[in-house]
């Protein structure tokens, strides 16, 4: 039996390979740096073959996608009840801090993924952190319900002014050490509450959001 298939099939380890990958990955960032983790590395502690790791992810940047999924189901998976009924600025809220939720166990080292993936030399990494950017929008949008159909007028202002938001609060998130991230959530509270009634001229409903930059 090859050594792949003794780990896959271990007696009480029924957490799949990938997930076992990765949180070795983030482990081993936490303790070196997210730059110095090492594919060949993170196989040696789990004793697995590299080809048993290739088979999962092609490389690095691919365990840093697979992690920064977690986001994204944070917001779908994170729904309480009657939220449809709740104001849009107060689903925005819920939904981003969800996201950033999902990472504040590992805040330092989910921001050094994004400044790996960012790194000039790193050109494979750019155009697909822009569409990563996009899909993230477009899931917000899904998760805080709402409703300007995709390539209105109302849903391309949104878009923007949303992912400006997304990226200024983020910027803050990665130099948030307060408890429970509390600055960020005052941060977040502050640009939504600031943009009440900026796109009342767009055709809609009013969706109330801020993209003005970080002060």
């Amino acid at each position: 039996m090859s050594m792949m298939s003794v780990h896959r099939d271990a007696p009480g380890d029924e957490t799949p390979l990938a997930e076992r990958i990765m949180s070795e990955a983030v482990r081993q960032g936490e303790v070196l740096g997210w730059h110095s983790v090492r594919l060949t590395e993170v196989a040696a502690r789990l004793e697995l073959p590299m080809r048993a790791v290739l088979a999962e992810y092609r490389d690095l940047d691919a365990v840093a996608n697979a992690w920064f999924l977690r986001g994204w189901q944070a917001m779908l998976d994170e729904s309480p009840e009657g939220l449809a009924d709740w104001p849009e600025r107060a689903r925005l809220e819920h939904c981003l801090l969800a996201w950033f939720g999902a990472f504040s166990a590992h805040r330092r080292v989910t921001v050094e993924m994004l400044c790996h993936k960012a790194h000039p030399p790193h050109l494979h990494t750019w155009v697909p952190m822009v569409f990563d950017l996009s899909r993230t929008i477009q899931w917000l949008r899904e998760a805080a319900r709402l409703q300007a159909c995709y390539g209105s007028r109302r849903a391309q202002v949104e878009e923007v002014a949303l992912t400006a938001l997304f990226v200024a609060t983020l910027a803050v998130w990665a130099r948030d050490d307060s408890h429970s991230q509390a600055r960020t959530r005052r941060f977040l509270e502050k640009r939504l509450s600031r943009g009440e009634g900026c796109m009342k001229w767009v055709p809609g409903s009013h969706v109330k959001v801020s993209a003005e930059p970080m002060i």
